[in-house]
């Protein structure tokens, strides 16, 4: 039986968080993938309170939420470091880590909402993407050359963003708005150390799509 197990789901990018930590650090691991709609008892008992993805389950013991076990995948078990060394751009990993991880969830709303409520939604992701791009200037990832824990917890907007966008239509992010955040997206999609473990893109707009097309029949059905 193998003492690491990942609970999670294809598309997620917080599984793919977890994931990507497990193989800067070299980590072998049973990976389980779970049904959103027929959660497993396992998944259910090692997170009774969120009942969600991902898990990590190390010699039987669950860790829950993505950047909690991230920095328990660090702190345990050999080989390169995720988080920096230098005690100041470990700060400044967390604290970029924490941004990212309170906003970015605001990102896949938008492309749910309709009028003036997905307006003021771009709006106010577009004010955090001014941030991100002006602490990108001149960076190659958040915190030096080296990819590392706060760009772990930018994927959603690295790589995700691009199959939201086009999936409905909605652009949020140019190059010609924000230079040096595409610049670093570039970077990270082309990054060695997760460039073969990024999920199929055919794949992924092909289930968001048909998620789109579910909600919307669901919202236009009668009452």
């Amino acid at each position: 039986m193998a003492q690491v197990k990942l609970l999670g789901f294809w598309y997620s990018p917080f599984t793919h968080r977890v994931k990507w930590a497990l193989k800067v650090k070299g980590v072998k691991y049973e990976y389980i993938e779970e049904d959103r709609a027929n959660k497993s008892s396992l998944l259910l008992q090692s997170n009774p309170i969120h009942k969600k993805v991902p898990v990590l389950i190390h010699n039987g013991k669950p860790i829950v939420e993505s950047m909690v076990i991230l920095e328990y995948i660090d702190e345990t078990f050999g080989g390169p470091s995720i988080l920096p060394k230098d005690p100041y751009d470990r700060a400044l990993a967390r604290f970029w880590a924490k941004f990212l991880d309170d906003k970015v969830t605001a990102v896949p709303n938008i492309f749910r909402r309709k009028g003036e409520e997905q307006e003021k939604a771009k709006e106010e992701v577009r004010e955090m993407f001014k941030v991100l791009d002006n602490e990108l200037k001149d960076k190659k990832f958040f915190v030096g050359d080296k990819f590392g824990f706060a760009d772990i917890a930018a994927n959603l907007v690295a790589f995700w963003l691009g199959v939201f966008q086009e999936t409905s239509g909605v652009v949020l992010v140019t190059s010609e708005k924000f230079p040096n955040f595409c610049k670093w997206r570039g970077e990270y999609i082309n990054c060695s150390q997760i460039k073969e473990s990024l999920p199929p893109r055919d794949e992924l707009l092909a289930f968001y799509r048909a998620l789109s097309q579910a909600a919307s029949a669901s919202a236009s059905a009668p009452k």
